[in-house]
């Protein structure tokens, strides 16, 4: 299983590298690919799979989410693309009314934010390549998710005594938690030194970077755990199989999710 698990995650580095350093339309295809899938996965976690009228509501989050990426793509404008967003809600909302009593108010408020959830959360990897040193800044999310997922790992099997929540994730410590942070804030200084330093000839953004990667760390480990949260509620073990060793599409960026717009704040804020 280590080994199937080591070949996935050589595989997915292989395929950032090729649609980080792309970007455009390129990494925009990839995320709206992603976005599709995390989607789908989530609706059939949290019950949406089986239900009455349950095609309709998965191809009306499908075409809101094609929409959102392919006006944002191709314009350019964000909240053209919240727009899409808002016009999903309301096309869920009157096919609500059309099938009422038949279509419950619970399926269409779980079709909404299982299409809401990883959509708008994804667009931030693509918002931040666009950024200004963007194809820079855009390896943070992961070094922020990826970096302190390996950093906690081995702090908390070599120091972890206090569990950081028992209930969702009883490996999980407190210490390891520390070291995920301080790894990544570490591990984004380095970056910054090799990367941004001859970028930008600002050697301040090695300490920004290294709060930055510090703050992903943190949200990172949040949003692995509220995806943990969402397959304990519905009794499931992983979203799905389409990476060996590692499930679903959630499960192996659940973390990123929650770091991609901390980045992008924060790199408009203190960059």
């Amino acid at each position: 299983m280590f080994g199937v698990r080591l070949m996935s995650s050589a595989v997915l580095v292989v395929l950032a590298l090729v649609f980080l350093l792309s970007g455009g339309p390129l990494l925009g295809a990839a995320t709206l690919a992603l976005s599709l899938a995390a989607c789908r996965e989530l609706q059939n976690a949290c019950g949406i799979k089986g239900e009455k009228d349950h095609g309709v509501l998965k191809a009306i989050c499908d075409l809101g989410i094609f929409l959102f990426y392919l006006s944002m793509v191709f314009t350019g404008d964000f909240a053209l693309g919240m727009g899409c967003q808002v016009f999903l809600l309301l096309a869920l909302l009157v096919f609500y009314v059309v099938r009422f009593p038949a279509c419950h108010a619970r399926q269409v408020m779980t079709a909404f934010f299982c299409a809401f959830y990883p959509s708008v959360l994804f667009s931030y990897i693509y918002l931040t390549r666009q950024l200004e040193h963007g194809v820079y800044l855009v390896w943070l999310i992961f070094i922020s998710s990826w970096i302190c997922d390996t950093c906690a790992y081995l702090t908390g099997m070599a120091f972890g005594k206090h569990k950081l929540a028992p209930v969702l994730s009883p490996k999980k410590s407190v210490e390891g938690a520390v070291g995920g942070v301080l790894g990544s804030a570490a591990v984004g200084a380095v970056f910054a030194a090799v990367f941004l330093v001859p970028a930008t000839g600002r050697t301040s953004v090695i300490a920004f970077l290294a709060v930055i990667g510090a703050a992903g760390a943190v949200i990172s480990q949040a949003g692995d755990l509220a995806a943990s949260a969402i397959k304990r509620d519905h009794g499931i073990k992983d979203y799905g199989k389409i990476i060996p060793g590692h499930g679903g599409i959630m499960d192996r960026f659940d973390s990123v999710l929650f770091t991609a717009p901390v980045i992008y704040y924060l790199s408009i804020l203190m960059l």
